[in-house]
């Protein structure tokens, strides 16, 4: 599997967040790889976007946001659930991508419909945070194969409270995937 650069992630947050859709995310955890293809996404593109937890400026939680690209984010939601996203753009800028939903390639038990359950499933908790994606033990790979994919564009889920950024179409997922959180 090739490996995504640090120059995958450096570009535009909504283009990466539809160019990660088909790539493969692997966490090796007690020496066995779980792999699975992004099929969702979401983008949150800085300060400027009041659904973006980097909406409320720099504090412990979002630090990580404005880090270097390539890193994830990683952070508790509910109190109980760990969501992971993908840092993007240049430093300082405070944009990520969250992952939504996954299709099981290998070894990954349990649900993957939802960000909450993906990382439960991938062994991903905020131990990750921070945590640079290209490493050997946590990373996202080239897609496997040449294949086009439809990608649909929708609202993101849960941010009702940001106004008009609620309804922007920042949501992206492959059309038909069963394994897409909601259609």
């Amino acid at each position: 599997m090739k490996k995504l650069t640090h120059d995958f992630y450096i570009r535009d947050t909504t283009t990466v967040a539809q160019e990660l859709l088909g790539t493969l995310l692997v966490h090796r955890v007690d020496g066995v790889e779980r792999i699975g293809r992004i099929v969702e996404t979401e983008a949150y593109l800085g300060p400027h976007d009041l659904a973006a937890h980097s909406s409320k400026g720099i504090t412990k939680r979002t630090q990580v946001m404005y880090g270097p690209p390539g890193v994830a984010y990683v952070y508790l939601i509910y109190g109980m659930h760990n969501c992971m996203n993908v840092v993007t753009e240049p430093e300082g800028h405070g944009a990520a991508v969250l992952i939504r939903a996954l299709e099981p390639v290998e070894n990954l038990p349990g649900n993957t419909r939802g960000p909450g359950l993906l990382c439960k499933a991938m062994g991903i908790d905020r131990t990750l945070n921070g945590h640079d994606l290209t490493s050997d033990d946590f990373y996202i790979a080239a897609a496997e194969s040449g294949d086009r994919l439809k990608i649909m564009k929708r609202p993101r889920i849960g941010v009702a409270y940001a106004g008009d950024w609620a309804h922007e179409l920042l949501r992206f997922y492959i059309e038909g995937n069963a394994f897409v959180s909601r259609p």
